[in-house]
């Protein structure tokens, strides 16, 4: 389904009485177009880039480019179109005290691909690329944002002393987090690793960093302490779901140093990927347009710290992931995240031995002047050998032990506070299972940019 920005706009200022969400991560909107307390905002980003290893561009791949080495990376690549530091979207958010200290809010959000005016829709691209080969694919991929006309939508009560509280289709704490200790600020896709793909935010799989029908707690402070929490649950029977899901975090600010731990335990994650062409092909069950999906319960532990000293702030994280066979198997075919695609090839027992997947990062920004920031960082991502009993540590299949690596570097200039323009670089390279079914390796990818922002 395809959405033209401006239909996407009209959709947006149409749907301001309903219940939406933005990603916390993302950056603040500028409160100039607020009106009886409902506050339009937005963001468009577009730019230039290169890729000695990439794939073409898709129309709904709301990343933009294959920015992280992939299976489908096959040549070099010169694009004109998305651009990799802001996801760019636009939505309404409300506040409304209706008593002293309580209020109500809503915040709505439509992700959409600059370069088509598409709506954010990674399913798209997955449907796309059945029965291909990987050389053959274009940019694609699995993700939280599949064709739904608002990706995030929720509403709540907020209160001065108690916190928010809020229901609907919203951000996970894990990846409030994962954001907030991120050196490039949650969305830059052409920079970071754990921004490109949604495995360390999602506890595991990209489509859990947002979750359908969930109920989300968050008090920025408790009392006096600097100390806060927060908690989101998803019941069981959700979208594509048979078992409830939550995640906890707490942590703790004082004197420009922060820490914040987050434990995360998701039934049913999906882990969304193309047929195969004997898929494709020899199966007639299979309905035009599905996809196919690895079931999985995971546990995760998240620790991330940050310090900041004048114009300087270092950040980093480490997250633990644990894969599992579900304790409540998904049937095909069902509906996943969003009630959209269909996933008709359901496995069940890709973890007959646990997958654990380690991801640890570095970097910090530093405040050149007070309109040049300079970002950067160093990612790593380590995945033990679940493929039998006797394990492997090859490229042969992608069970087997590996590693990922990458490196960047931003410079982001702000000419106002709506306009800036960014330029910068990331080395991404992948070793032995990670590296299963790859034509190449590593990828270098220069990038140059704008962001408008509203």
């Amino acid at each position: 389904m395809r959405k033209s920005i401006l239909s996407a706009a009209s959709a947006a200022a149409i749907a301001f009485a309903l219940a939406a969400g933005a990603q916390a991560a993302d950056a603040p909107p500028s409160q100039d177009l607020t009106w009886n307390g409902i506050t339009l905002y937005g963001a468009i980003d577009v730019g230039i880039s290169y890729q000695t290893h990439g794939a073409p561009l898709s129309d709904s791949f709301y990343p933009g480019a294959q920015w992280l080495i992939s299976n489908n990376s096959n040549k070099s690549q010169f694009n004109v179109g998305p651009g990799g530091l802001y996801q760019s979207r636009i939505g309404l958010k409300g506040f409304e005290e209706f008593t002293d200290g309580w209020a109500v809010i809503f915040d709505s959000q439509i992700a959409f691909d600059p370069w088509s005016g598409a709506i954010a829709d990674v399913g798209k691209t997955l449907v796309a690329a059945n029965g291909l080969a990987n050389i053959n694919k274009r940019s694609s991929g699995d993700g939280s944002r599949n064709g739904e006309l608002f990706q995030n939508i929720w509403a709540g009560v907020s209160s001065k002393t108690y916190g928010n509280l809020t229901i609907g289709r919203q951000n996970t704490v894990n990846a409030d987090v994962v954001g907030a200790y991120s050196p490039n600020g949650g969305s830059a896709y052409a920079f970071s690793p754990i921004e490109f793909s949604g495995v360390t935010a999602g506890a595991g799989d990209t489509q859990m960093t947002r979750l359908d029908q969930s109920l989300k707690y968050v008090l920025p402070q408790i009392g006096t302490l600097p100390v806060h929490v927060g908690l989101i649950f998803q019941p069981n029977g959700a979208t594509g779901r048979t078992g409830a899901s939550e995640e906890f975090n707490i942590g703790a600010t004082y004197a420009g140093f922060s820490i914040d731990g987050v434990y995360s335990h998701v039934k049913d994650e999906v882990s969304a990927s193309s047929l195969s062409a004997a898929q494709n092909v020899n199966s007639a069950a299979i309905p035009f347009g599905t996809l196919a999906a690895t079931i999985s319960d995971n546990t995760s532990y998240l620790a991330t710290a940050k310090y900041t000293y004048g114009p300087a702030t270092i950040m980093g994280g480490f997250e633990h992931i644990y894969y599992a066979n579900p304790s409540h198997p998904l049937s095909a075919p069902f509906y996943g995240t969003g009630g959209i695609y269909e996933y008709s090839v359901v496995n069940n027992a890709a973890y007959n031995n646990n997958k654990v997947l380690s991801v640890y990062w570095v970097g910090g920004k530093y405040q050149v002047t007070p309109k040049l920031q300079v970002e950067g960082g160093w990612y790593h991502y380590s995945q033990n050998s679940y493929h039998g009993d006797d394990g492997c540590s090859t490229a042969a299949f992608g069970s087997c032990s590996g590693q990922l690596n990458a490196y960047s570097l931003v410079a982001e200039y702000k000419f106002t506070k709506r306009f800036e323009l960014y330029s910068g670089i990331m080395y991404s390279s992948v070793a032995n299972g990670l590296a299963s079914g790859f034509k190449y390796t590593n990828t270098l990818d220069p990038m140059v940019g704008g962001v408008f922002r509203f």
